[in-house]
């Protein structure tokens, strides 16, 4: 299902054998939270030129904003009709995602958004696990149309929704959809879990930072005064190149399972951080 390209500098991998993160999946210079907006299409472009190709997501957790959290989301009940774009990638609530869009039934549905409300499903797809049920509205902030007709396009993560109905198949999907919301998660306390994966997430950037050689400086803060919501959400985005776990966070009902969950994740990974530095140390040429 060739549908679009997905714009980006870094494709990690995951350890087949554990949960845990590739080493070099939470380096902080492989992550555009750094950044204070979603990058500009002629950048984009400029970048495509250079690289000429094509690999994983990136996100923006300067997108993760305040704003996010105190948006009016529909209901849960209502079932409304999507347009879906399947895709080899999670899209999370917040996050940005850069796309070039060449398949012709797909510039047709991108001629009715840019026309109508500029927003469409991405759901998660791939040879083995088929397509997913939940995935994320992505909202259309910037466009460029070429002269060749294809689209590049900067979007973001919107709501979550769960496919109930395939409405139609030609020139492109439709389904009945309905939103997915987080249930309130009782007496956990959201503050405190959201802490701990932040150190967490420090911690494995820090000795990624020694693996690779680079200087072990302290992260700087990663949540941006994030709520505990979409804070899991941005955790979930930079799992990139593990979309397996991360459709498995983004379907999630609740925040701290969620939180819960990515904890677990980055401990494994820093369990094995700790022992290839370990190896490292005492075997310096291997």
């Amino acid at each position: 299902m060739a549908l679009a390209r997905v714009i980006s500098t870094h494709k990690p991998s995951l350890n087949p054998n554990t949960t845990t993160l590739s080493v070099s999946a939470l380096n902080p210079n492989n992550l555009s939270f750094l950044s204070n907006s979603p990058p500009s299409l002629a950048s984009l472009l400029h970048h495509r030129r250079q690289k000429r190709r094509t690999a994983s997501l990136k996100c923006s957790a300067s997108s993760f904003s305040e704003k996010h959290h105190n948006t009016n989301h529909p209901k849960s009940d209502d079932v409304v009709e999507l347009p879906l774009f399947p895709l080899p990638l999670v899209l999370f609530p917040g996050a940005i995602l850069p796309l070039q869009i060449f398949e012709f039934r797909y510039r047709i549905m991108m001629h009715t958004l840019l026309q109508t409300d500029l927003r469409f499903g991405v759901i998660y797809s791939d040879a083995v696990s088929g397509t997913a049920e939940v995935g994320c509205v992505g909202e259309i902030v910037k466009h460029e149309r070429l002269v060749d007709e294809r689209f590049f396009l900067i979007c973001k993560g919107q709501e979550r929704f769960r496919v109930t109905n395939v409405v139609r198949t030609k020139p492109y999907f439709v389904a009945e959809v309905t939103w997915l919301e987080d249930r309130p998660s009782g007496e956990e306390d959201l503050e405190a879990l959201a802490t701990e994966v932040e150190t967490c997430m420090k911690d494995v950037i820090r000795l990624s930072n020694r693996l690779n050689e680079k200087p072990e400086k302290e992260a700087q803060d990663l949540r941006r005064n994030l709520f505990p919501t979409p804070f899991s959400f941005f955790v979930g985005n930079t799992f990139e190149g593990a979309p397996g776990e991360q459709q498995a966070l983004l379907e999630l009902e609740d925040t701290a399972t969620r939180l819960k969950r990515e904890k677990e994740t980055l401990r494994n990974t820093l369990n094995y951080l700790s022992a290839a530095s370990a190896v490292k140390d005492v075997f310096p040429s291997s």
